[in-house]
């Protein structure tokens, strides 16, 4: 019996080894055609081993180093701030919709998951923002569109509150005393840090992949955000090499254009594996937790 255990060990240890590498091997590929060098990746592919190494695309992006750092500044800026609102608003959102005593409850909540089957689309939504709420070239044309408060998010969280957070700890919170708000921020939300990271996570990262809102509300170069200014990059990159531009044919052959592409995406993605541990734990909890909506 032993030995039979030990083998679906084995078994299962190895399988978790090739999933971790089917997770690992992609990034690692994708720094080593950071490094490669242009000519290189045109002919022979990408490679985990490159013939020869280049860093080119990353001296093309420290040229433009003083354009990416405020435009990671501005990024920063932004996720902080939208993904702190937009935890408040939807912790606020969900905590009465998890309530069976709310008066209207049922058909708000429908309200909100009607917001996930149709939306107004681009041209009544830009109207909204650019000539009533009049947030076109300002850092709210990067916090609020679509972005604050997403539908799912509110019933996830909702789920959790019903779920995890014991209705007779609320109750015994009421009978000594303490209001709706008060219960609310001390003790549902320190009862709710694993739906809170992750909701915050998924906020987060849309907020930091975020390049839309930035092309569609934002003209301003100093309000660009990090994958705004990426994208404009390589968009003159892509003009340049295609059309000849002004400089000769030898300095035009020199930019970096598929190994620039893996460059831009090591620089978006690094800051994303560096918090990504800190928020593992809440995350997969609060996912299992949270994950049947109702």
């Amino acid at each position: 019996m032993d030995v039979e255990n030990r083998k679906w060990q084995w078994a299962a240890h190895a399988v978790l080894i090739l999933l971790s590498l089917a997770c690992v091997l992609p990034f690692i590929l994708l720094f080593m055609a950071s490094i490669t060098e242009e000519k290189t990746i045109v002919v022979n592919g990408y490679s985990f081993f490159p013939s020869r190494i280049s860093f080119s695309a990353y001296e093309y992006l420290w040229n433009q180093s003083s354009q990416i750092f405020h435009a990671y500044g501005i990024t920063v800026l932004v996720t902080v701030i939208g993904t702190f609102a937009s935890l408040v608003i939807t912790s606020l959102l969900a905590y009465p919709l998890s309530r069976r005593d709310l008066p209207g409850g049922q058909f708000i909540a429908f309200v909100v998951f009607f917001t996930l089957l149709f939306n107004g689309g681009l041209v009544p939504t830009y109207m909204v923002y650019t000539q009533v709420l009049d947030v076109k070239n300002t850092l709210l044309a990067l916090l609020l569109p679509w972005l604050l408060m997403n539908g799912f998010n509110v019933l996830l969280m909702r789920t959790f509150f019903q779920t995890t957070v014991p209705l007779a700890v609320l109750e015994s919170a009421s009978i000594d005393g303490a209001g709706e708000f008060k219960t609310y921020y001390r003790i549902v939300l320190p009862l709710s840090l694993p739906i809170l990271a992750t909701v915050g996570m998924f906020q987060g990262l849309a907020y930091w992949n975020d390049w839309n809102n930035g092309l569609v509300f934002v003209t301003e170069p100093n309000l660009f955000s990090l994958q705004n200014v990426l994208n404009r990059i390589m968009n003159d990159i892509q003009f340049l090499t295609t059309s000849g531009g002004a400089g000769s044919s030898q300095a035009l052959a020199a930019l970096p254009s598929e190994t620039f592409r893996m460059a831009i995406a090591v620089i978006g993605v690094v800051p994303i594996l560096i918090a990504y541990p800190f928020f593992q734990k809440y995350f997969v909890k609060g996912m299992t937790i949270g994950a049947v909506k109702g």
